[in-house]
């Protein structure tokens, strides 16, 4: 497979997928914004990956190379190109398929459940995964789910954590590609996020070791289901 991914920011990388997409048989490039802005040509990749960054949907004046991202989303989306977006690249996907991004009442940081939805639990995308699994999040804005968009997993604090469109598109708000020192990383970064909140754990909590091990398996095997289905 050729894969492309969109990476915003040094601290949010593709952490564990980096061993799945680095496979032999899979030829892979990337846009990293924080150092090159070019875009890749749409026909050189079957896989589009959509990494997070600390930055909005909206933050168009501050870095105009968002205006371009959208623009080739959109054009992987409808030349059926599989598209596959975390955190900000989950509401990238949303805005581009005509979803309102906007601050989430509550900002989501630390391991918190999501449950699968109804449409979730009969899903084949999800049906190697239980019913509630912890994952990593780190976000403070969410989106409504785009029309035509199938929504699979939701949290108390969130109501849309991930969604399907069609059989080429999956964007998941959280992030169970965050190994330990993924997680270090972003903490660091991000320090200034770990306040007071009801859904803001405390750092020491974030290095669960038998937390990242389950949820870097499920990434694995969302990643091989998805690439599968035609």
């Amino acid at each position: 497979m050729n894969i492309h991914y969109f990476q915003h920011v040094p601290f949010e990388g593709l952490a564990c997928m980096e061993d799945w997409v680095r496979r032999p048989s899979n030829k892979v490039t990337a846009t990293r914004f924080y150092e090159d802005e070019r875009m890749p040509f749409i026909e050189l990749f079957d896989i589009l990956i959509v990494m997070g960054g600390p930055m909005s949907v909206h933050d168009e004046k501050e870095y105009p190379w968002l205006i371009q991202e959208k623009m080739l989303i959109q054009k992987a989306i409808e030349r059926g190109k599989k598209v596959i977006g975390v955190c900000l690249g989950a509401q990238l996907i949303a805005e581009v398929l005509g979803g309102k991004v906007y601050k989430n009442t509550y900002r989501e940081i630390g391991w918190l459940p999501v449950t699968k939805t109804h449409e979730g639990k009969r899903h084949t995308l999800l049906s190697d995964l239980p019913d509630t699994i912890d994952v990593f999040h780190w976000h403070g804005e969410t989106f409504d789910l785009p029309k035509g968009a199938t929504q699979l997993l939701s949290s108390e604090a969130c109501a849309n954590q991930a969604f399907s469109y069609g059989d080429n598109v999956l964007a998941l708000q959280f992030h169970m590609e965050m190994t330990s020192n993924a997680i270090k990383t972003i903490s660091e970064f991000c320090q200034d996020e770990l306040i007071e909140g009801p859904y803001i754990h405390k750092e020491a909590t974030f290095y669960n070791d038998d937390n990242i091990v389950k949820a870097n398996q499920w990434m694995y095997q969302l990643l091989n289901k998805f690439t599968q289905i035609k």
